[in-house]
């Protein structure tokens, strides 16, 4: 079934942000596989002002996510893989949103969003981290058209985490 995307907004995240990240993602479900547990206030204050120096750099980072409403559901986006492990030196699509926002076409909707300003910017291809498991997170990289290609050991899971690939850029000899 082809249903239409939500509408959703895309906006560099503020110093308030911060906090609404923090309340959207401070639920067990939604932090299954990013460690059980919400992080600190103070990380994801680190995390926004982080993301406000990629969007100026760069010109692309992790979004704040608002609905019709203004409400903030999460973040989408994209930044330079910041881990040690994984594919380094890659760009990393990804997507959080709280609880009460899944399942209704809105981590689709704003990754879509975030394709298109990527390929404005120039940027040639994207990757996904998953974790096994994570279906939710799975299903939007297929309807990304994205790509499983290979696999990472995860360091702090007995897992390794998957990688999906899309080539946003055509090559100049395609």
């Amino acid at each position: 079934m082809n249903r239409a995307l939500p509408v959703v907004r895309l906006r560099v995240p503020t110093d308030e942000d911060a906090v609404a990240w923090h309340r959207a993602f401070d639920d067990p479900d939604v932090m299954e596989f990013h460690g059980g547990k919400s992080a600190d206030l103070s990380v994801y204050e680190e995390l926004t002002a982080r993301q406000r120096r990629h969007d100026a750099e760069l010109g692309f980072c992790l979004w704040t996510m608002v609905d019709e409403s203004g409400q903030v559901m999460g973040f989408t986006g994209a930044q330079p893989w910041p881990q040690q492990w994984g594919p380094i030196g890659e760009i990393e699509i990804g997507w959080r949103l709280g609880r009460e926002f899944w399942g209704k076409g809105y981590a689709t909707a704003g990754a879509q969003m975030t394709l298109e300003r990527l390929r404005a910017v120039g940027v040639p291809s994207v990757v996904a981290m998953v974790r096994p498991g994570n279906e939710r997170s799975i299903a939007v990289t297929r309807r990304l058209g994205m790509e499983s290609a290979e696999s990472f050991p995860h360091p702090r899971f007995q897992e390794d985490a998957l990688c999906f690939r899309l080539r946003l850029q055509k090559n100049n000899a395609e």
